[in-house]
């Protein structure tokens, strides 16, 4: 009796296993990271209620103090241990305190390359409580006034490699923002930061300057492409600063990991998954001041990479590099990022072995995240939040409407007290504009992600693209009224509709400018260029311009965009002058057809 009781049993659970793996198949991937997020979130709770709020500096000083002598940046063979960094953001502090009259809750703006000293200045100043604002390395000019004028801070950290991009806006900036430079020689009205380290102190600053009294409270600033004009700054808090410090904990690194940092620390990617992220663990980060294809995977071996992050655009760049001996045989174990398509995705194993992709989706400033723990090819994680088309359809009732699942939507996610969005510093309306209102029911507000998404059969998300005045481009969001507004500015420009269009074997859209000219005007290809190039960052720059006479409008007068993006950039199936962006001549020349087959069969790079 016991005996059938017994094989009865058996056989009721092997069918249950088996009714599980066909129907639910990751049902126990799911419960097991699930079940580690929410011990992650538990743990938040029981230190809130105990009065203890713990952030990524505090995290930070535990490390120097329990593992001073760890690495924790190598940068360029220099090797930088956990005491060390803290010793020298010690200095920084101390700069400051006897230097400057900076209070705690006081901004101050970052603008250096990936570098130590990146790190050194933004941990001196979360030790005094300031909040600091990572400024794009990229942006120049105006677009770079604008971004220190919306931040308004009491103070500007410059690299040296950066000085001159600094200088030329030096007599624009307001007079109550004092100047700092990472060198020895620095021009008139900058302060040399670097010669001041030199005797400042190395003793811990009194923790009263940094400890906090809520979670929500401002961090840092981290700018984002404005999706209509110029760059906005995100307020970030300790909060999010925290949630994003443990991605690498939650796919499953360690503090025996070393993770090697490509991606610009003035992104959210960078500074908070990445050189947060080993602070969380304990880890080592290889910090490379600038991504580059051929050094990549000598990089690795030389310093025994485990993890790497990415974007999609960099794994491409990967695969296009000549095949070598011995590709497979490095220890790099997990490849954290986004953006990441399905075909490089497959290449990219299939070439470089048994890497786990962890892919994951999040804005900088949004109230979202998915995570892709399962290693589902093409997949940024699974959710079910959808609503249809560019703008959300309203029903008859005036609420919102849920896509089916294979249809595109745009998603968003519900704001309240648990799932809070901080904004953008500066005018409320860029906020507001951020946020739907009364959505399913009244009274209700969601966060507008500005993202169309796909859920299958599976629940598994897909990124679909962006919507309104942006696209991507070599991993950044380029806002394409800005391009136009700088186009724009030439005395022959009557008016420009600026889009991205896409080009085979390159990840996003390349910039491409369609334009009008004043009557009587003629074009000069060679000013155009210099416009572009002296005011934009080099990712934003249009690759294509298309002259026309007139422009289409939608029924709000608004320029059309959906068929000149169908169109392209093909000169057999457009009659109107176009032209490609040639570095090589600092000009834009014409597009002929042996031209754009060049593109098309990767021959000419963009």
């Amino acid at each position: 009796m016991l005996l059938s009781w017994l094989t009865g049993l058996g056989a009721g659970v092997i069918f249950l296993h088996l009714l599980q793996k066909l129907l639910f198949p990751y049902f126990w991937d799911d419960f097991w990271f699930l079940l580690k997020v929410v011990r992650y979130g538990i743990k938040m709770e029981m230190d809130k209620r105990r009065g203890h709020l713990d952030t990524v500096l505090e995290k930070f000083l535990r490390q120097a103090e329990r593992r001073p002598r760890k690495a924790f940046i190598i940068h360029e063979g220099d090797i930088y241990t956990y005491q060390d960094v803290d010793r020298r953001s010690n200095r920084v502090a101390h700069v400051f305190l006897n230097h400057s009259s900076l209070r705690k809750g006081d901004v101050v703006a970052l603008l250096m390359s990936n570098e130590p000293d990146f790190v050194h200045v933004w941990f001196g100043l979360a030790k005094l409580g300031c909040v600091v604002a990572f400024l794009n390395s990229n942006v120049l000019s105006n677009s770079l006034l604008h971004c220190v004028r919306t931040c308004q801070p009491r103070a500007l950290v410059v690299g040296a490699d950066l000085l001159g991009t600094v200088e030329e806006i030096l007599a624009s900036l307001p007079t109550d923002v004092s100047v700092w430079g990472m060198e020895d020689s620095v021009p008139r009205g900058v302060i040399s930061l670097k010669e001041k380290l030199s005797t400042s102190s190395e003793e811990p600053v009194p923790h009263s300057h940094h400890a906090v009294s809520s979670l929500k409270s401002t961090c840092l600033y981290i700018f984002t492409s404005g999706t209509t004009g110029l760059p906005k700054a995100a307020v970030i808090s300790q909060l999010q600063v925290l949630k994003g410090s443990a991605g690498l904990w939650a796919f499953g690194c360690t503090a025996d990991d070393v993770v090697y940092i490509t991606l610009p620390l003035y992104h959210s990617s960078g500074a908070l998954l990445g050189i947060g992220g080993c602070v969380a663990l304990g880890a080592t980060c290889v910090l490379k001041k600038k991504f580059s294809a051929s050094q990549f995977w000598n990089d690795c071996k030389k310093y025994n990479v485990t993890v790497f992050q990415y974007i999609g655009e960099l794994c491409r760049y990967l695969c296009k590099q000549p095949k070598r001996e011995g590709e497979k045989y490095h220890q790099v174990r997990l490849a954290v990022g986004n953006g990441l398509r399905s075909d490089v995705w497959r290449q990219f194993l299939d070439r470089y072995g048994n890497i786990k992709m962890c892919e994951f989706y999040g804005a900088t400033e949004g109230n979202i995240c998915f995570m892709n723990h399962t290693g589902k090819i093409g997949s940024v994680g699974r959710t079910n939040c959808f609503y249809k088309k560019d703008e959300p359809m309203r029903n008859e009732q005036d609420w919102c409407s849920r896509v089916k699942k294979g249809e595109p939507g745009l998603l968003i996610s519900r704001v309240n007290t648990k799932n809070p969005f901080f904004g953008y510093a500066g005018s409320y309306r860029h906020t507001k504009n951020k946020l739907l209102f009364d959505v399913f029911k009244k009274g209700d507000v969601y966060f507008n992600t500005g993202d169309l998404m796909v859920q299958d059969q599976e629940n598994f998300l897909y990124f679909w693209d962006r919507i309104g005045d942006t696209f991507r481009w070599k991993g950044e969001n380029v806002a394409t009224t800005e391009v136009a507004d700088v186009i724009g500015m030439l005395d022959f420009i009557q008016e420009t509709n600026v889009y991205g269009v896409a080009v085979s074997g390159y990840e996003g859209k390349a910039g491409m400018g369609s334009i009008i000219l004043k009557p009587n005007k003629s074009l000069n290809l060679e000013k155009v260029y210099e416009q572009v190039v002296t005011s934009l960052p080099s990712y934003a720059c249009p690759r294509f311009l298309r002259i026309q006479e007139k422009m289409e409008t939608t029924g709000t007068f608004k320029l059309q965009k959906v068929q000149l993006v169908e169109e392209g950039f093909n000169p057999l199936k457009i009659s109107d002058p176009l032209y490609f962006m040639d570095n090589l001549e600092k000009s834009y020349v014409p597009l002929t057809q042996e031209l754009y087959e060049q593109i098309i069969l990767g021959e000419v790079k963009l």
